[in-house]
């Protein structure tokens, strides 16, 4: 199993900045793909950014330019750097990680979806 605790969401007027931190522990040798999702109110939660193993990254469009995702290997931490935040921001992001669980000699289990509890990013205008 893996757990995630996120960290540095909070109120930031537009134009401003926050990184977002997702600190991992567990069984995380299996992990492929690490992301982070938001959901605002009476809205479904979508793929915000992700970075693969290999280190491959993919953005939401509204985001491309302004949000850099970004991990450390050695801290099993990942993160969401935000800039030029804008209102239509604002939701609750979450840390999404997909993998399997370690089998040891045989390797890696079918993935699994671990979701962190999220933190709230508000953008004020």
């Amino acid at each position: 199993q893996v757990q995630l605790v996120e960290s540095g969401g909070g109120l930031v007027q537009a134009g401003g900045s926050l990184r977002l931190s997702c600190a991992a522990s567990g069984d995380t040798n299996c992990i492929s793909k690490m992301g982070w999702y938001r959901q605002a109110p009476g809205k479904e939660r979508d793929l915000v950014a992700r970075i693969t193993s290999g280190g491959t990254t993919t953005y939401k469009d509204s985001v491309k330019g302004r949000f850099t995702i970004s991990r450390d290997n050695a801290k099993n931490t990942l993160y969401l750097q935000m800039n030029s935040l804008k209102p239509e921001d604002t939701a609750v992001y979450y840390c999404n990680m997909v993998g399997g669980i370690s089998l040891g000699s045989r390797g890696c289990s079918a993935d699994y979806n671990f979701w962190g509890q999220g933190t709230q990013v508000t953008v004020s205008s």
